[in-house]
C-alpha cells in the first residue's frame, strides 16, 4: 500500500509540473486538483465547478493551458470532419452516408484515408465497402487500379505518346496481349499503326519474331515440318503449344491435324495422353514408386484395367506381385467388388463368373446383398405381396430360382408353397408350377408310354389355367384300347374337370358319370358331380354327391375345401349368396367359415 501511495504522489508531481499547477501545495492524491489534472491528461472535458475550482485557487495558467487544448482538439476535430466530407464526396459516397459526417471514428474515414494516400486498398477493406453497399466506390477503385495498369503498360510498351487515359479504349486491350505474349489480330496492329504508335509495333513484331522461332522448333519437336505455314495464327501453333504444356487436345484439333496428314503428330500427342494417364494412374492405384513412364509395358495395361472395373486375372495379379504391389491388389479388388454391388443395385444379375469371383475372394457380403435384391425382383415378378419382408429368405429364395429356372420343385419346396396357399390361387407362381408338372408328365408320357401320365398331365394343365391344353392331350386317347379301367375313369375324370373349367356343364356331368361307370370309387367323379351340382343351384343333389365321395374315403374337410374354391370362383354375387344361405342352414358350425364369403356380398345390391 505504502508503494502504491509513493507512485500516486509521483504521479500527481508530475502532472503539476505538465499543467503549471506547482504553486498549488499540497501533494496528497486525495487533493481534488490531483483528479482534475488526470481528466485533463486523458482528455475528459472538465465541469464548471472544476474550473471554478482551479480559479478558486489562483490556477491561471492550468485554467488557460487546459482551455487552449480544448480550442485546439475542437478545431482539429473540424479538420477532420471536413476531410473525412470531401474524401466521401472524392471517392462517390452516396449521401445517406453524410448524416455520418461527424463521426470520424468509422471504418470508412480510414479506409478512404488510404485509399487517397496509397491508391490501393486490401481485400478485406474491399470486402467492408461491399458489404456496406459502397458499390460506386468499389467500381471507381477498380477503375483506378485499371488506369493505373494502362499508364504502366504505356510506360513498358513505348505508347506513352497515347494521350488518352481510359482503360476502356482498344490500346489497353491491345498492350495486355502484348504483356501476356499474346498474338495480335491484323486489325490490332493497323490501329497502332494508325495512331503513329511504331515503337509498339516494333515490339510486337520482336514478339512475333520469337513465336515463329517457337513454332519451328515446335514443328521439329512434334514432328509437323510437313506444315510449310509458317505464320504463328496458324492453329498448328496452338496445337503445338498445346501439346509442349502437356494438355490434352479436344476432337476438333485431332481432326485438323489429320486433315493435314500429320499423323505422326497426332501419335505423338496420343502417346503423350498415355503417358499423362499412366502418371495418374500410378497415382491413383499407388504405384508411384515404380520406375516405368512408357505406356507399352505391362504395368500401364494392368493399372488400365483396374480403372475400366474390370477384374483382375490371375497372370495380373501375380505380376503385380512381383513388384510387391500389394496396396494396388486390394484397391483393384475393392473397387471391383464396389463395381460388382453396384451393378446389383442397379438390377443387374450377377453372371457365374462375377459370384465365383466373390467366393474365391471372401466376398460373401456381396453375394448375400445380391441374392437378397434378386430375391425382391422374384417376388415382383411372381406377384407376391411382401412389403413388411416376412417371406422367409432362406427357404422361398431357392424355391423362387429353381421356378424361374423352370425347375421342378421337390416334396419340401411344395409343401411350403402348400403352406403359404400359393397353390391354391392363380397366381404366377402356381401357373409356373403347374405348367413345370404339365410339361414334366407330358415327356414321362412320350418317354415310357404309362398311360396314367396322360391324366396327370391333363389335370396340371387345367390348374395351371390351359384348359385347351388340358383336353388336347386326351383328345386322340381311344379308351377302347385301355384295359385298365381305373385309368379311363381318371381320363374321364380329368376331360369332365376341364369341360367343367370350361362352363360347359353338360358334357362335364356326362364324362364324370362315365368315369363312375369304369370305377364306381372314384371319389373324385363324385366330388365333381356335386361341385357340378352346385354350380346349377342344385344344393341338395350336390349334398348327396358330397356325401358319397365322404363314403368312398374323402375326408370332411377335404370336401369344404372343394367348396370354398366354387365360393372363390363364383361370378355371380347372388349365387354365392344362395350358397353361403344353404351351407350356414345346413350346418351353422361347420361352415361358419362361409360367413367371411357372406360379407363380401353383404352390402351389395342383390337383384
Amino acid at each position: 500500500m505504502e508503494e502504491e501511495f509513493q507512485n500516486r504522489v509521483k504521479h500527481f508531481t508530475s502532472l503539476k509540473y505538465k499543467y503549471k499547477a506547482t504553486s498549488y501545495q499540497d501533494s496528497a492524491p486525495s487533493s481534488l486538483l490531483y483528479l482534475i489534472l488526470q481528466k485533463i491528461d486523458i482528455g475528459i472535458k472538465l465541469t464548471q465547478i472544476e474550473l471554478d475550482w482551479l480559479k478558486e485557487h489562483k490556477l491561471f495558467e492550468t485554467v488557460e493551458n487546459f482551455l487552449k487544448e480544448e480550442q485546439r482538439k475542437a478545431e482539429e476535430i473540424i479538420k477532420l470532419e471536413n476531410e473525412f466530407y470531401h474524401l466521401k464526396s472524392q471517392y462517390k459516397i452516396p449521401n445517406y452516408w453524410n448524416s455520418f459526417k461527424n463521426d470520424i471514428s468509422s471504418p470508412l474515414f480510414a479506409i478512404l484515408w488510404k485509399l487517397n494516400s496509397e491508391n490501393q486498398l486490401n481485400f478485406e477493406e474491399i470486402e467492408w465497402l461491399k458489404a456496406n453497399q459502397l458499390f460506386a466506390t468499389v467500381i471507381m477503385i477498380e477503375e483506378m487500379e485499371l488506369q493505373q495498369q494502362f499508364i504502366a503498360l504505356k510506360e513498358k510498351y513505348h505508347a506513352t505518346k497515347y494521350e488518352d487515359s481510359s482503360p476502356y479504349n482498344p490500346l489497353h486491350t491491345i498492350l495486355k496481349k502484348l504483356d501476356t505474349k499474346t498474338r495480335l489480330e491484323y486489325s490490332e496492329i493497323e490501329w497502332l499503326i494508325n495512331h503513329g504508335l511504331a515503337e509498339t509495333v516494333a515490339i510486337f513484331q520482336q514478339q512475333e519474331t520469337e513465336r515463329e522461332a517457337v513454332f519451328a522448333q515446335l514443328k521439329d519437336k512434334y514432328k509437323a515440318n510437313k506444315y510449310t505455314e509458317v505464320s504463328t495464327a496458324s492453329l498448328l501453333y496452338l496445337i503445338l503449344q498445346k501439346l509442349n504444356a502437356n494438355e490434352d487436345l479436344i476432337y476438333s484439333e485431332v481432326n485438323w491435324l489429320e486433315q493435314h496428314g500429320l499423323t505422326e503428330t497426332i501419335a505423338i500427342a496420343n502417346e503423350l495422353e498415355k503417358e499423362r494417364e499412366f502418371c495418374i494412374l500410378k497415382s491413383k492405384y499407388k504405384a508411384e514408386h515404380i520406375d516405368e513412364f512408357s505406356p507399352s509395358s505391362q504395368l500401364y495395361n494392368v493399372l488400365k484395367l483396374i480403372d475400366t472395373d474390370n477384374a483382375l486375372q490371375e497372370d495380373n495379379i501375380e505380376f503385380l506381385k512381383k513388384y510387391q504391389l500389394y496396396g494396388t491388389i486390394a484397391i483393384a479388388n475393392e473397387k471391383y467388388a464396389r463395381n460388382l454391388k453396384s451393378k446389383v443395385t442397379l438390377g443387374w444379375t450377377l453372371s457365374q463368373s462375377e459370384i465365383d469371383w466373390l467366393v474365391n475372394n471372401n466376398r460373401h457380403d456381396i453375394i448375400t446383398f445380391a441374392q437378397q435384391h434378386h430375391f425382391i425382383e422374384l417376388k415382383r415378378r411372381f406377384g407376391i405381396s411382401d412389403s413388411k419382408n416376412q417371406l422367409p429368405f432362406e427357404i422361398f429364395y431357392k424355391i423362387l430360382l429353381k421356378l424361374e429356372s423352370k425347375e421342378r420343385l421337390d416334396s419340401i419346396s411344395v409343401a411350403h408353397l402348400v403352406e403359404r396357399d400359393f397353390l391354391f390361387n392363380s397366381g404366377k407362381i402356381a401357373n409356373v408350377y403347374y405348367t413345370l408338372e404339365a410339361e414334366f408328365y407330358e415327356k414321362e408320357f412320350a418317354r415310357t408310354q404309362e398311360q396314367s401320365h396322360i391324366p396327370t398331365a391333363s389335370n396340371y394343365w387345367r390348374k395351371a389355367g390351359e384348359l385347351q391344353r388340358a383336353l388336347n392331350i386326351l383328345t386322340n386317347i381311344e379308351l377302347e384300347k385301355i384295359s385298365d379301367n381305373h385309368i379311363k375313369s381318371a381320363i374321364l375324370l380329368s376331360k369332365g374337370a376341364a369341360l367343367r373349367d370350361m362352363f360347359d356343364l353338360i358334357n362335364a356331368e356326362s364324362s364324370a358319370i362315365r368315369a363312375i361307370d369304369y370305377n364306381s370309387e372314384n371319389y373324385q367323379a363324385y366330388i365333381l358331380l356335386g361341385i357340378i351340382s352346385y354350380d346349377r343351384g342344385n344344393y341338395l343333389q350336390g349334398d348327396y354327391f358330397f356325401e358319397k365321395a365322404m363314403m368312398l374315403g374323402r375326408q370332411p374337410e377335404e370336401i369344404d375345401d372343394e367348396i370354398k374354391q366354387i365360393l372363390k370362383t363364383m361370378t355371380s354375387d347372388r349365387h354365392r349368396k344362395n350358397t353361403v344361405d344353404h351351407l350356414l342352414k345346413k350346418d351353422i358350425e361347420r361352415y361358419a367359415w362361409a360367413k367371411f364369403y357372406q360379407k363380401r356380398v353383404k352390402n351389395k345390391d342383390i337383384k
